[in-house]
């Protein structure tokens, strides 16, 4: 299993990770803006790279749609599956090109900073194994924090630009804030070239 930020981090997982959304829920803030923001481009199928514990990949359910959940991390998918046994979660290294789906999907999302959480220097190979996934016309759409030594827009546009992808929209926020230079977090959605 190849090591990343994520998995070298002291951050919290599983049902430590969910009790922080928990709590903003509890608390009257809307959890979803991942979901809706998915939702808001129609898509019949969904594969949520990085799911962790499932809360977008359940919601996109919810609304609908075909989702499928992948992410590293087996302490994350042990509560997805526990939350939600009727959906299919895999686990797997996103940058692992032997990473393969009997489908194609409508859209990849990356939510939850997954970006920034992968292996130092595998993003741009992330983002080429999940456009892989990418049905004709299909979306890559991730969010993540903007910090120094980490993913860069540029970098981002350019490894997506490398896989026939082409910027669409991107957002300071997933409630679709407009982006504005030195916005510290953005969302951007890349779609394959007609």
């Amino acid at each position: 299993m190849t090591s990343n930020r994520w998995l070298e981090g002291d951050v919290p997982r599983g049902t430590a990770y969910d009790q922080r959304f928990d709590a903003l829920a509890a608390s009257g803030h809307d959890v979803h803006g991942e979901a809706a923001l998915v939702d808001a481009y129609g898509p019949g199928s969904v594969l949520d790279a990085g799911c962790g514990t499932g809360r977008v990949a359940m919601e996109l359910a919810r609304r609908g749609h075909h989702v499928v959940g992948v992410d590293l991390d087996p302490a994350m998918l042990s509560v997805a599956r526990q939350k939600a046994p009727q959906l299919e979660w895999v686990q797997a290294d996103l940058a692992d090109p032997a990473l393969r789906f009997a489908t194609t999907f409508d859209v990849v999302v990356l939510a939850g900073n997954v970006l920034i959480f992968v292996a130092p220097g595998t993003e741009a190979a992330v983002i080429a194994n999940l456009a892989r996934h990418l049905a004709p016309d299909g979306r890559l759409i991730a969010g993540y924090s903007l910090q120094p030594g980490r993913l860069t827009l540029a970098g981002h546009d350019a490894a997506a630009a490398v896989c026939g992808l082409e910027l669409e929209d991107r957002w300071a926020t997933w409630d679709r804030a407009p982006a504005r230079p030195g916005d510290p977090y953005a969302v951007s959605v890349h779609r394959r070239r007609a």
